[in-house]
Parts: structure tokens; sequence; C-alpha cells
């Protein structure tokens, strides 16, 4: 035996940080025969197998190279074998035959040169290497004319790594890892496996315990509450979205309709109770129901994998991979594939700023604080038991980036909306005093996280022009929808969640104390300009005890359903692009249930329900006919008030338009249940104004008071403007008038 006692040990005991300097093929110094002064070279084959009772080493090439056996060094399966034949090494196949006999001929996975390459080391040291995903994790691959899997992990601290799965009775030491130094990555390349393998890392931690860790880098995970992750091959599904993705290169998001239904994957529709579509299934459903009812994108919480279904997605527990609780990866591409070529956005809800404790995944990946901050004032979030990542080390903030990147290369994703951006920008966030640590200038600002926000935003639209990222950004945080260059965050639109706050507390009066609220509707046109808005009605305002949209408004049946049409003409008229979760279209009067689906049976029960979606139907169609509701968001001179100081009686009265002044709408409010004769309202143009929507129509439920055919402009000034006219409010209303184009204007 040439190999030493100590040297087997570390082998047996899996402690050789480079098991390929051991293992495999080497050269090695004979002393000649009666002539120890003499030297030459031969060499050695090891190979460490599990169920093997016989080991033959035979060229692979040049049949001219030695066959020879090898010999059992330990009851385990550790193997040597000797060639005095050769002086160089050669490619060879290990061919076993295990306890039953059975043969079977392989590479030997330690006859290989590492996968990773050293400027993948240095670019992923740097936090630079932007296609990570196709590096790191498990890859099918062909090495040197061999077909396999190339394994490669970031465990820095680790003692040492092995890979366990099916193919190796999840046994650690039978395929230990080499670590390439500096680095902290782990490789080995596996001649022969394929497609579908499940297998883990088993880590042995920095304080000598071993941890089964699931690839972070995985496509694919088993089925929870099964954590193993499976190899699986990205390539070779063939997308049908060309026409879309080009088309989304030139677009202009800023002056483009944008209304977008939000969507749980497993609670929108059920088969029976409880059994959730697959992607494929839901496909053709989904499709024709955002057709019909006029969204031009949907939103999905998470789909990245998580083992704890009701956190809906945001306990992420693998970056990298689609939720397999729905299919493959290939069964999500279909989903998004079809809703692209029917003329459909993708976004999708995206978790960077915390992920859970969960043993199998992220958390103490190697025995310390490896993606996460050490220091839980820094590292753990204390509302909502998880942990932070640390946006200073490179190597972590290198892991996010490319995962954004990853989601918009390998799903064609149209946009990622970013979870709880304010819990990443602030030190402070949710903390009391001396339970946070300062930045190095003494504030609250995490600058690790600002850095790390603006270098997503940079590559994720330089790289893949025509996307939309998202911020749920909830403070008065500064430009966070304005260019890096400019010193903003980098954002394309940030959700307005005062808006949306002042919005449903003052929907949730009763009307007759509205009038002391009547600012909660205005005060967000003093900041709107400040950033690029989505107007979002979320999931986060059905759960919990909230209630339900319909459940928030006050008063009988009729004044409920009245309400909630006003709101979301309200929504739908106000400037800023439009989000909507599932459900609120139906006026749907009880909370969301992640376990069952939307209640779709309510469009049976009254006009009220089938109303509510009729409304948005319309609200959909009219904002996308006129420009004026979405082409001047952002601009001044796409919104002004005719009247917004009318607070003993509630009513509201604005103008949007488009470039130029053309396409002229005028909206009116009353959120009283009076109806109101008469009412002047001053005009900014002579001619007609056509009633081209009011929510009180019998179509929607309500009680069809309205203005016919319109009203006529009368050169009376009033309002500060210099027309007016006398309208009729009907109760609890908002109707949409376009001012019709005269001849000789």
């Amino acid at each position: 035996m040439i190999l030493s006692s100590g040297e087997c040990s570390r082998l047996m005991q899996v402690e050789e940080k480079n098991p390929h300097h051991l293992l495999g093929m080497h050269l090695f110094d004979i002393s000649a025969e009666g002539n120890k002064t003499k030297k030459k070279k031969g060499i050695v084959v090891r190979a460490l197998l599990s169920n093997a009772s016989q080991v033959k080493v035979v060229p692979v090439y040049d049949k001219k190279k030695p066959s020879f056996e090898l010999k059992r060094l330990h009851p385990s399966g550790l193997f040597e074998g000797i060639s005095v034949d050769c002086s160089e090494i050669y490619a060879y196949d290990l061919v076993i035959t295990d306890f039953q006999g059975r043969t079977r001929q392989i590479r030997d996975p330690y006859s290989f040169l590492p996968s990773i390459d050293g400027q993948t080391e240095f670019l992923f040291g740097k936090g630079d290497e932007r296609r990570l995903y196709e590096k790191l994790g498990a890859q099918i691959r062909e090495y040197d004319g061999v077909k396999g899997v190339s394994f490669a992990v970031w465990a820095p601290n680790a003692k040492h790594v092995s890979v366990v799965g099916d193919f190796n009775g999840w046994d650690g030491r039978y395929y230990p890892m080499r670590s390439l130094g500096a680095s902290g990555i782990w490789e080995l390349f596996i001649p022969g496996l394929n497609e579908g393998v499940r297998y883990k890392y088993e880590i042995c931690d920095c304080h000598g315990a071993l941890r089964l860790k699931a690839d972070p880098m995985g496509f694919l995970f088993e089925v929870a509450p099964q954590t193993a992750t499976i190899v699986y091959d990205l390539a070779g599904y063939s997308w049908g979205d060309k026409e879309w993705l080009e088309k989304r290169k030139q677009k202009n998001w800023l002056e483009s309709p944008i209304s977008i239904y939000e969507v749980h994957m497993g609670g929108w529709m059920k088969k029976g109770a409880f059994e959730s579509y697959n992607y494929r299934e839901l496909a053709p459903l989904l499709i024709e129901y955002v057709h019909k009812m006029g969204f031009t994108h949907v939103e999905f919480l998470p789909l990245a994998e998580h083992a704890y279904y009701p956190s809906w997605g945001y306990q992420v527990t693998g970056y990298y991979a689609p939720t397999s609780r729905y299919g493959s990866p290939k069964d999500f591409m279909f989903l998004i594939d079809q809703l692209h070529q029917a003329g459909i956005g993708v976004l999708m809800d995206w978790v960077p700023a915390h992920f859970p404790l969960d043993d199998f995944a992220l958390a103490r990946f190697d025995g310390t604080a490896l993606y996460e901050h050490a220091d839980p004032r820094q590292g753990f979030h204390q509302d909502w038991g998880t942990y932070i990542f640390n946006y200073g080390r490179n190597e972590v903030r290198n892991f996010l980036v490319a995962n954004a990147l990853f989601w918009l290369e390998k799903y064609h994703i149209d946009g990622l909306r970013v979870d709880a951006v304010a819990s990443i920008l602030y030190l402070d966030y949710s903390r009391k005093h001396g339970e946070w640590v300062p930045n190095k200038y003494g504030g609250r600002e995490n600058l690790e996280a600002i850095d790390f926000l603006r270098e997503f935003n940079h590559l994720a639209h330089t790289e893949f022009p025509g996307i939309i990222t998202v911020a749920e950004e909830s403070t008065a945080w500064p430009q966070v929808t304005r260019p890096p260059y400019m010193g903003g965050l980098g954002f394309d639109f940030k959700w307005n969640m005062g808006w949306m706050h002042d919005t449903l507390d003052y929907f949730q009066k009763e009307p007759i104390y509205r009038k002391y609220h009547h600012n909660n509707l205005t005060f967000g046109m003093l900041y709107h300009y400040h950033e690029n808005f989505i107007l979002p009605f979320s999931h986060d305002e059905v759960v919990h005890g909230k209630g339900a949209l319909m459940q928030k408004m006050p008063g009988d049946d009729w004044q409920r359903a009245a309400n909630l049409r006003s709101l979301l003409a309200w929504q739908w008229t106000y400037p800023g692009k439009k989000l909507l979760f599932m459900g609120g279209e139906l006026g749907v009067r009880t909370e969301w249930n992640e376990n069952t689906s939307i209640p779709w049976e309510v469009l049976g029960q009254g006009p009220y329900h089938c109303g509510a979606q009729r409304l948005v139907i319309d609200l959909n169609r009219i904002y996308k006919e006129h420009k004026s509701l979405w082409q001047m968001d952002y601009r001044i001179g796409g919104f002004q008030w005719i009247n917004c100081n009318d607070y003993q009686q509630s009513t509201y009265s604005f103008i949007r338009e488009g470039e130029k002044g053309e396409d002229v709408l005028l909206i009116i409010m009353n959120l009283t249940p009076v109806p109101r004769h008469g009412f002047r309202i001053g005009l900014p143009r002579r001619g007609g104004w056509e009633e081209i929507l009011n929510t009180d129509a019998e179509i929607y439920g309500g009680s069809n008071v309205g203005n016919g055919n319109g009203i006529e402009a009368e050169p009376h000034e009033y309002d500060g403007q210099p027309w007016s006219a006398l309208f009729t409010l009907p109760p609890l209303a908002v109707c949409i008038f376009r001012h019709k184009k005269m001849q000789n204007m």
C-alpha cells in the first residue's frame, strides 16, 4: 500500500479537503529492482466505491496503456492499484463489479480537472459573476468527452463537503468534493449522472457537525415537505415569444397602460376543493380570464421554491427553482410563454430581503452566518423570524443579483416586484433603540443594501431592456424610482402605500364622517410627482383579519357594493399604474385564504358581484382606450383638480388629459349616498361632455341615476374654469365624461 495510514484515515473519515490529491490516477517513483539509486515512474490509481467487490482500470482511448486490478485497502470500499508498465497519466474507466455480480463501467470522477476556472473564482469573489447560475450548482455537461453532472457549492468555512444522493446511498464517504481554496467553492464532476437525480450536500461545518443542505443554486426541488434538490437541465425548451420580447425592448412603460392582476398560483382556481392546477393546466384558464377582464399584466406571488406553503412564497428556500408544487421548470416556462404569446406581461414577486431558518436551506450554511449577518441586530428579522442577507459580502450580493438575472434570462420574466424594500434600506427597521447597529457614518441607512439595489437595477435594465422593476417601499425614502446616476435606487415603479392606506381609511368611514377626512383623497397629489407610482390593492390588504375589499366598505349590501365600485373607479382614474389582487374584481365578501380557491360561486349570488366584475372589465377597456389615463401619469399636466375642496358634500372633480391637451376626461365623484341634481361643476373647455362610465349604472348593480346622453358646457365661469355645466351626481358613485371635440373649435 502506497497510501499512508494517515491519508487512508482522512479519506475514510471524509476529512481530506483535496480528495483528488489522493484518489484517481497519479504518478509515483518506483525503486528499480536491485538498485535503489535508480528511479522510474509508475502509476497508482485509487478509488472509493460503495458496494464494489472488484475494480479494474481499463484505458479509454489508447488500448496500449495498461489495464490492471485494484486491491481493497479498507472494508468500506477504498481500492488501490499500481502499474509499473506506464509512466504517464491517461484517460481510463473503472470497471466495477458489485457483490451481486453486476458490472458497470464509468469514468473515474477523480480523474478530471476542476470544472470551475480561475476567472469564475475571481469574479465570484469580486461579486461580479453575473451568470453564476451557469457555474455553481448542478450543471449537466459534457466534460472531456464524458457526459455527467458537475457540482459546485460555496461553503468556505466547511471542513469537508460531499455530494450525496440516490447514486451513492446518501453516504458522504463516497463522493467527497475538493476545495478550490480561497474562493470557498467546493467542486466535483460525476460522470454518468443524468437529469432527475436527487441530491444534497453533506457539509461538515466549522464546528464538526454534519449538515445535509439543499443546493442554493438548485433548479428543481422535491415537492414539499421533501427537501432534496433534483438535477435538472434548463436547456431545450422551445420558446415562442420572440415577437413579445422584441416589442418589449422598445416599450416605454412609464407612458403605457399597465393594469396588473395579482395572482397566487395555488389559490386562484382549484380542481375540486383543494387540488391546485399545475403550470400547464392553469395557462389557458388564466389567459382566457385575464383577456376577458382586460388586464395588461399578471403578477405572481413568489414562485421560487418555498417549503412553507402558508408563507405564500415569501420564505424562499430555493432561490433558483420555481416551486415544484405546480410542475417542472419547463412547465413554468410554458406558462410564461403562453401568456406572452397572448400579449400578457408577467411580473413576479422577488424576495431578497430575508430568508427562513429552515436547516436544510441557506441558514448557517457552513456552520457560520454565511448568507446572513452574524450579529442578530443586523442579521435577524424580529417581525418575521427570518435571517437578513449580508449585502456587504461580495458573494452574497453576487448570489442575489445573479438570481434576478436568472429569472429574467431563463424564464423571460418581464419584471420583478421587490418585496419589503424598506426593511432592506433601514438598519433600524422595526427596531428599538439599542437593537440596531449604525452605519459607518452613524446613520440608519444600510449603505451596502443601497449599493446592492442600485447594482441589481442597473444590471437588470442594461442586460434586459424593457423589463420593469417595482419596489414595495413603504416610507418616504427619496428617489426610489430615479436612476442610480442621479442618486436614485433605479426602480421603474414604487407601490404607493400611502395612497393605498389613505384611500382605504377614507372608504371605510361611514359617509356621514367622510367630510372630516376629505384630505385623505387629495393629499396624494402633493407628492405624486416625486416617484413613479403603482396604485396597489394587494393581497396584504385582504388577509390577517383585515377583511376583503367589499367587507371593508360601510353600510348595507347596496352601499357596500356602491362604495366598492367607487373605490375601483377612483383607482383606475387616479394617476399611476394599477394593481388589484385576485377576487377584488368579484367583490368577494371573505378575506383571502391560500388553502382555498377564490369563491367564484359569488357570481351567482346577486347582481353586486357580477356588477363589480363587469365594472372592472369596462374600467380596463376605457383605461386602455384613453391615453389621458396613462400617457402623462408622471408628468405635470396630465392631472388637474377642478374642485377638491367640497368636503361638506364629499364630492371631487378632476381632469385627466394626454399630451398636447388631447383626449380630455372629466371625473366626478360623489361619495355620499345622497344623489345631487343640478350640481354645477367648472369645465376647462366648451362643447359637449359625454358620460362614458357611471358606476351607479344598473348593469353594475346601481340605481341607474345619471346624465343620459351627456352635458353641454355653458359660458358660465365656475371653479376657476371658463365654462361649467349642471350635472346629476348619482349616490356613492364615480362618473367619467369624455370631452367631445367640436367641429369648429
